[in-house]
């Protein structure tokens, strides 16, 4: 079974599912799982910090609140929050300049939210796939735990 994850989603299901999340660029994936169960999620997250006056129901767009309800979720789903480890792939910088401004580093802000998210919660980071300038696309196969990152004009696939 193949589970597109659409761009401010998170999924949650059980191996044998197999998660996708298509034409990551600044976006980031991120991929958690619990190895003895096999259950786990895939988010595809637009910013790195959720602001405090935003309605319930976005934290899907947000790293930061996204990976919160990830976890929540996945506990729900059976999973063993002491086992959970995490991947994460995407955070490019889609449009090189010399002029760094804030939308165009929203990719290293989105990998930097992500990684002191996971280790706030403590869940370890066991692989990631960040940065460049080269869009994204990812498939995380859940009864195995790979995070495969196809990346823009390369023939090859990534295996985290």
């Amino acid at each position: 079974m193949n589970d597109r994850v659409c761009i401010s989603q998170v999924l949650i299901d059980r191996a044998p599912a197999i998660l996708k999340a298509y034409g990551l660029g600044s976006c980031i994936a991120v991929a958690i799982r619990d190895p003895m169960s096999k259950v786990g999620g895939l988010g595809h997250m637009l910013l790195p910090l959720r602001p405090g006056n935003n309605a319930l129901g976005s934290e899907g767009k947000y790293v930061d609140a996204g990976i919160s309800q990830m976890i929540d979720q996945l506990v729900l789903f059976g999973a063993n929050r002491q086992g959970l480890v995490a991947k994460i792939a995407g955070g490019a910088n889609m449009f090189e300049t010399t002029d760094q401004t804030l939308i165009n580093s929203i990719g290293a802000r989105n990998a930097k939210s992500a990684r002191k998210t996971l280790e706030r919660l403590g869940i370890p980071l066991v692989g990631e796939e960040i940065g460049g300038n080269r869009g994204r696309t990812v498939e995380f196969d859940l009864a195995t735990g790979v995070l495969l990152v196809y990346c823009a004009h390369e023939n090859e696939p990534i295996s985290l």
